[in-house]
């Protein structure tokens, strides 16, 4: 797991308020046996920063029918780790099992949420979570490579179409890398449809997120025909 040095206590309310004016409200006290973590994305499992720790971590959520997966980007949420954690997956070594749907207790933006980010951007480096392509066999993980990673593109992002099976994906760089990724954030492909555009990167993608983006999630998926694939769980403004 990538670790940040542990940061101040989640607040929300204005970035810079002192602890005594009105405007800015204190997040409820930590229940005895939870952690509390800042959501970063979304999907079948949670990517999220443990704020105890500063550990950049994906939690796994059996999710309800009737409560599928309805988190955001920078809520803070308390969640009880499980008693017997899954802990087997050696494609994931940041997954934490929880039990039951973790609680929602508000959010974190503004300076604190940057310093507990700025800490866990990935290095640049040639190939994201270590391996080079888009994929890599199931039984080739063990362990030692990261599934997830908190992106600072310096090329694009370019979110576009892929008319051969209508998937989503997006395209994003750095000095000696070129991803061309699947995109899993529902938000970014429902912008692309509603804008009914094939592409869309600059000012047109900031239009339809509402907001300039600016860190990438980048997870590693469950095996799919034995084989773990790199995708963009989230795009992210700067908070």
């Amino acid at each position: 797991m990538r670790k940040a040095p542990a940061g101040p206590p989640a607040e929300q309310g204005r970035s810079g308020a002192g602890a005594g004016r009105p405007g800015r409200r204190r997040l409820p006290l930590q229940p005895v046996g939870t952690r509390r973590f800042l959501v970063l994305a979304c999907t079948d499992d949670v990517p999220a920063v443990d704020l105890a720790s500063g550990a950049l971590v994906r939690l796994q959520v059996t999710w309800e029918e009737e409560r599928p997966p309805d988190l955001s980007p920078f809520d803070v949420i308390d969640a009880v780790v499980a008693a017997d954690p899954e802990c087997d997956d050696l494609a994931q070594p940041e997954a934490i099992t929880v039990e039951g749907i973790p609680d929602g207790v508000g959010s974190l933006r503004g300076r604190r949420a940057r310093t507990v980010l700025r800490h866990l951007v990935a290095p640049t480096e040639d190939h994201l979570l270590g391996f080079p392509g888009t994929s890599s066999p199931y039984w080739e993980f063990h362990g030692m490579r990261p599934s997830v990673a908190l992106v600072v593109p310096l090329r694009g992002p370019l979110l576009f179409r892929r008319r051969a099976d209508e998937s989503v994906w997006a395209r994003f760089g750095g000095p000696r890398s070129d991803n061309w990724l699947p995109v899993e954030d529902r938000r970014a492909i429902a912008a692309l449809w509603a804008g009914r555009r094939d592409r869309l990167s600059g000012k047109d993608l900031a239009a339809a997120l509402g907001f300039k983006p600016h860190y990438l999630v980048v997870a590693l998926s469950a095996p799919r025909s034995g084989y773990c694939y790199k995708t963009v769980a989230a795009f992210l403004p700067r908070p």
